[in-house]
């Protein structure tokens, strides 16, 4: 079942590179008495993840943090070192965005928002998709009804609808 506005989102353990490799980070620490904006992408370095979807949130990061906003979390199917290195290349980790792994597609999955592409090399990964969830509640959910299209899943539409 896809997650709704109004759901409680589903604890899950993503995973970060930190001073020693790998970590685990339990999704509901990042939540809890928080308000945090969660948008998801098919893969790193794929080209409307790239070019649309993550810079969409690098420009509006201060809005959203002017609007009480905690924490800008981007969830992809990838490794945590590809994350890593992503983060880094599109300058997103520099403008204050948490890139997290859901390497075995856990969390994506039980939100609902898995999808296999396989001529494309996508297998189990993420709908396009961003959230604005208070307390580990989806406030607002913005799906895109096509991976490759980057409109109703951006930063200025999620930021727009807080308003």
């Amino acid at each position: 079942m896809t997650i709704q506005t109004g759901d409680t989102l589903p604890n899950a353990t993503l995973l970060i590179i930190g001073e020693s490799g790998p970590t685990q980070v339990a999704l509901s620490d990042k939540l809890e008495n928080r308000k945090v904006v969660i948008f998801g992408l098919p893969g790193a370095y794929t080209g409307t993840c790239s070019t649309a979807h993550v810079p969409s949130f690098m420009m509006t990061f201060d809005d959203f943090k002017a609007k009480g906003v905690d924490e800008i979390i981007c969830v992809s199917v990838n490794d945590p070192f590809v994350m890593q290195a992503w983060g880094e290349n599109t300058h997103a980790t520099d403008a204050g965005i948490t890139m997290l792994a859901d390497a075995e597609s856990g969390f994506t999955t039980a939100i609902g928002m898995n999808f296999s592409a396989p001529p494309v090399g996508f297998v189990n990964r993420s709908k396009r998709y961003s959230m604005l969830v208070e307390n580990g509640v989806v406030k607002i959910l913005n799906a895109e009804t096509n991976p490759g299209e980057c409109e109703i899943s951006a930063g200025e539409t999620l930021l727009e609808a807080m308003e």
